[in-house]
């Protein structure tokens, strides 16, 4: 029996931290962020309006600001070692973020079978953001049941690894899910809570659920 194992990328692989707040640290932007994701958290925007307004704010972006971003984030400890783990055992593990695909792309070097973000235009940006592919917890769902298929499995065989309400959907939809750092309100409705820095415990949570030991 083959699993996939879909994980969250701000506040879940990363702790305490989101890819835009530390792309933002880059170019100097931090108080700038903090504003937008405080809009965002308090539902005042939407990720189409949050995205736009990033590719605003990040006029001067460069895949050297991207990379030092990624290289300095706060990742947890043992990601590549559960997602080697995991193919070892036959089974899949992806990444999903509301976060910029050029940001979550760069985890399958490390070795996710697959990474999603949503959709901003090349860096340096010389486009404007198409809406239409910016990432919304409902499509979060939607890449994951395209991901089932892919892999051919079913939502039934799926472990889901989030911290806030834009992994609400998703845990609704899997049979196993590990609040990751988590918000009080999506903890609430997990079927594990781990609380720390490293990701090969909060595998192990899972682990346990599907096998028994």
């Amino acid at each position: 029996m083959t699993a996939l194992h879909l994980f969250d990328l701000d506040g879940t692989l990363m702790y305490g931290t989101a890819a835009p707040v530390e792309i933002s640290r880059q170019l100097g932007l931090e108080s700038e962020i903090a504003e937008l994701e405080q809009e965002f958290s308090a539902s005042r925007i939407g990720p189409p309006e949050f995205a736009v307004r990033l590719r605003e704010m990040w006029s001067g972006l460069t895949e050297e600001h991207v990379r030092a971003a990624f290289d300095g984030a706060p990742w947890l400890t043992g990601i590549r070692e559960v997602w080697q783990e995991i193919r070892d055992r036959g089974e899949y593990c992806a990444v999903i973020s509301l976060s910029p695909s050029f940001f979550v792309e760069r985890l399958l070097g490390w070795g996710a079978h697959a990474a999603h973000g949503s959709v901003f235009p090349s860096v340096p940006f010389s486009q404007p953001v198409d809406v239409s592919g910016i990432l919304t917890p409902e499509g979060k769902a939607e890449v994951a049941a395209r991901l089932c298929t892919r892999f051919g499995v079913d939502l039934r065989d799926c472990v889901a690894y989030g911290d806030s309400m834009t992994d609400a959907v998703l845990f609704e939809k899997v049979p196993v899910s590990v609040a990751v750092n988590a918000r009080p309100h999506l903890a609430a409705t997990a079927t594990h809570v781990y609380e720390g820095r490293d990701l090969r415990e909060a595998f192990a949570l899972a682990r346990t659920s599907r096998t028994g030991r």
